[in-house]
Formats: structure tokens, C-alpha cells, sequence
């Protein structure tokens, strides 16, 4: 399915410890490619400006987009988001993990239409919540920072303080039946199940 560029950026979260894995997942390679190159590529299909946001921006330099560094360090994914949201040069953000070798254009797309007068759109499963793969708008950043300084850490701890649109299950199947957008790979064994789906597609 093909999809137009849009005025939004996209937000590509590098870092984390990646002790599961063994080693930074980010440089991956497929098919000769990073992992992080992968996902940046599928990022610049749809979002006008692309970034990474990193807590150490030169391990990262030379991907051929903007590199931001966390603004508060230490605090993993929301203080990447903040960073991400600060930086970027558009209203709404797309947001996505380094690891996540199935980000899929159309989908993205389709979250940058359900964030349509709210603050962040974003996949919920009965209790489980997915703020990666995910759409928010520069509105949220108070909230951000007042949970940062709170000594928040998860993501959803700013949600009760912004309009958040929930996407369903049934909403994604449309685009993605099985799903695979939100896989992520967090061990050798991912990572290889991973490469497996991805040369059966080919």
C-alpha cells in the first residue's frame, strides 16, 4: 500500500541497555543494513522529518538524519519522547523503537489521522498499552515534564493529563492482521524469529 509524506516528524527511540539481547540492537544488521537504518527508511516514507533521539547522540551519528539527545537522562523512553517532542519541527509526532523491524508505512499513516483532535493516539489491549508505534502531539510536553520531575517513569504516567484516542485491535486488522508492526526484538531469539518472518515475506 503506498502512502504520501506528511507533515509530521518521526521520532526513531534509540539507547536502552539491551542487556537481553547482548549487544546495542540498533546495529542489528539485515541484509546488510542496521536495524536503526531499516526503520529510519520506513519513518521517511510518511513523516516529513525524521529523527533519532538517543541518550548519547554519537553512537548514533551518521544516519543520515538529526540526532537529540535526552534532555533528561536516565528516565528511558519518556525522557526520549520528550526529547523527540521538543525537537521536532511538527505538531504531531510519530514515535517508534529502533527495534521494531516491522514498522509499517501505511499503519503509521493511519495513527497520524486517529490523533485528529486529540493529544496522542495510541494501541490499547485489555490493561496493556503500546506507546511505541504511536502518535502525539507537542501538546503533551507539559505532561511530560511535570511526570519526569515527579519521578515517573513509565510512559502512561502522563495519560491521565492529556486526551488520549485508544486504538483497537479490530481498528489495526484493516492494515496489519497479524500484528507484526509492533513486534520488537528483544533477545537472539526474537531477533531471529524476526529474520525468519522477514525472509518469508521476501
Amino acid at each position: 500500500m503506498s502512502v504520501d509524506e506528511l507533515p509530521v516528524t518521526g521520532v526513531v527511540l534509540a539507547g536502552g541497555s539491551s542487556r537481553r539481547m547482548g549487544r546495542n540492537k540498533a546495529f542489528l544488521e539485515l541484509d546488510g543494513r542496521t536495524l536503526i537504518d531499516v526503520v529510519v527508511e520506513r519513518m521517511a516514507r510518511v513523516c516529513a522529518e525524521v529523527l533519532v533521539v538517543a541518550g548519547n547522540a554519537e553512537l548514533y551519528a551518521g544516519r543520515g538524519v538529526p540526532v537529540v539527545e535526552d534532555r533528561f537522562q536516565g528516565v528511558g523512553v519518556l525522557g526520549g519522547l520528550h526529547a523527540g517532542l521538543a525537537a521536532a519541527a511538527y505538531e504531531v509526532t510519530l514515535a517508534v523503537g529502533c527495534d521494531m523491524p516491522f514498522v509499517d508505512p501505511a499503519l503509521l499513516s493511519a495513527f497520524v489521522g486517529w490523533a485528529e483532535g486529540v493529544d496522542a493516539a495510541v494501541l490499547r489491549r485489555g490493561e496493556w498499552v503500546e506507546p511505541l508505534h504511536a502518535a502525539y502531539r507537542r501538546t503533551c510536553l507539559p505532561a511530560i515534564e511535570t511526570a519526569v520531575r515527579s519521578g515517573a517513569r513509565r510512559v502512561v504516567s502522563f495519560f491521565p493529563q492529556v486526551r488520549v484516542r485508544y486504538v483497537s485491535v479490530d481498528d489495526l486488522r484493516p492494515i496489519d492482521p497479524e500484528l507484526h508492526s509492533f513486534r520488537n526484538v528483544n533477545t537472539p531469539e526474537e531477533w531471529e524469529a524476526a529474520q525468519t518472518l522477514l525472509a518469508d515475506r521476501r
